[in-house]
């Protein structure tokens, strides 16, 4: 493994994320991506991620420290980090994906304090083999903890209901004790057959793993209102919500009466009381009701980790992950924590997304290793 003087960051290569792949070989604090390849499913992007880590290996004279990845065992990239790290006799570290996305902003910013991380996406392997994707988190080199999370929703049929939103609204419905609606409500556009079995997988909790997915309670709220109910792309749900919430804000609705979720007793924050103003909205209100939804989102958003910050005593808050692509939702988010004295940082030169986040694998893998050796630098001068 090459040296590493204390204080220094060692050079390490991170292999990405499953979708929006790039890799990242951070040396000296200087990251260099590779191009990006895509989504891992498809086997010319593995391929492609292959031939860039060559590249990136070739590039740095000196070797790598360490590979860094996800934490996903299945994915491509994750098996081909592990088998990297032995044959170069390195180790292989994995990085939660949200703390990957929150890591991203400490790495533009050089930051080695401690931060409060919101990380909004649609998906990343939880340290408890669960779907995240709305955490709340304390960072610190080092070190990390999950402060909270959305509350969880029901995926009914589990992937299938990432590409069909009216999936979610059906969970969130069951959530709210409305379970008898579904059939009614979605039957006529998606096929009763179709609309019935959900309505049975979720009263039997069948095939229905939680996810805490920021992108996910997205789906729910577009499908509630009719907005989409499946999709044929990546986050197209949550951006018809985009475009009607920007219709009604630049048209001068001031969303009122926005405080309505709640932060249970373990600290989670609970979005169904959100959901439950949606699904009875008439469709002249429709605009209205998605800018309503944006701000009430952010609203608890920037309550909950500002509550979090004044209580950790941070004066930091880092917002990462793909939700933050949404420029709505972002800025209301980001002025309510400012007006709460905080200083706000988000991704400026690399994506908010999954396309930047072997930068923050690379980023939490060097100041790991880094720690370790000024820890081990400062026991032998005690020792001498």
């Amino acid at each position: 493994m090459p040296s590493t003087r204390c204080g220094e960051l060692p050079v390490v290569l991170a292999v990405g994320a499953w979708l929006k792949n790039a890799a990242c070989r951070l040396d000296a604090g200087v990251p260099h991506f590779s191009p990006m390849h895509g989504d891992l499913g498809q086997p010319h992007a593995c391929v492609a991620l292959e031939e860039s880590v060559a590249e990136l290996l070739r590039d740095a004279p000196h070797g790598v420290a360490a590979v860094a990845h996800d934490l996903h065992p299945d994915f491509f990239s994750t098996r081909l980090a592990l088998r990297l790290a032995q044959e170069l006799a390195v180790p292989a570290i994995g990085v939660q994906h949200h703390h990957a996305h929150i890591a991203v902003v400490m790495a533009e910013n050089g930051l080695r304090r401690p931060v409060i991380g919101l990380a909004l996406d649609g998906y990343g392997l939880g340290t408890d083999g669960h779907a995240w994707g709305g955490e709340l988190l304390r960072v610190q080199v080092g070190a990390w903890e999950r402060l909270g999370h959305l509350s969880t929703l029901a995926l009914p049929g589990a992937d299938a209901a990432a590409r069909e939103p009216w999936r979610m609204a059906a969970a969130a419905l069951h959530g709210l004790g409305r379970s008898e609606e579904i059939e009614a409500r979605f039957g006529s556009s998606v096929g009763l057959h179709a609309a019935r079995g959900v309505y049975q997988l979720l009263q039997r909790g069948l095939n229905c793993p939680p996810t805490s997915s920021a992108g996910r309670w997205f789906d729910a709220a577009a499908a509630a209102l009719r907005l989409s109910a499946k999709q044929a792309h990546e986050a197209e749900a949550a951006m018809a919500m985009q475009r009607c919430a920007t219709r009604a804000l630049d048209a001068g609705y001031s969303p009122l009466d926005v405080r309505v979720a709640r932060v249970t007793a373990s600290g989670d924050l609970d979005l169904l009381p959100l959901l439950g103003r949606l699904v009875d909205v008439p469709a002249a209100a429709v605009d209205e009701a998605a800018a309503w939804f944006h701000v009430a989102l952010a609203t608890a958003l920037a309550d909950w980790a500002g509550a979090a910050a004044q209580r950790e005593g941070i004066d930091t808050v880092c917002l990462g992950g793909g939700c933050f692509c949404n420029a709505v939702l972002t800025h209301h988010v980001e002025r309510q924590l400012q007006a709460r004295g905080l200083r706000v940082l988000k991704p400026r030169r690399h994506s908010c997304g999954d396309a930047g986040l072997a930068l923050g694998q690379a980023w939490v893998a060097a100041t790991m290793l880094s720690t370790h050796a000024a820890a081990n630098f400062h026991e032998s001068l005690s020792c001498a």
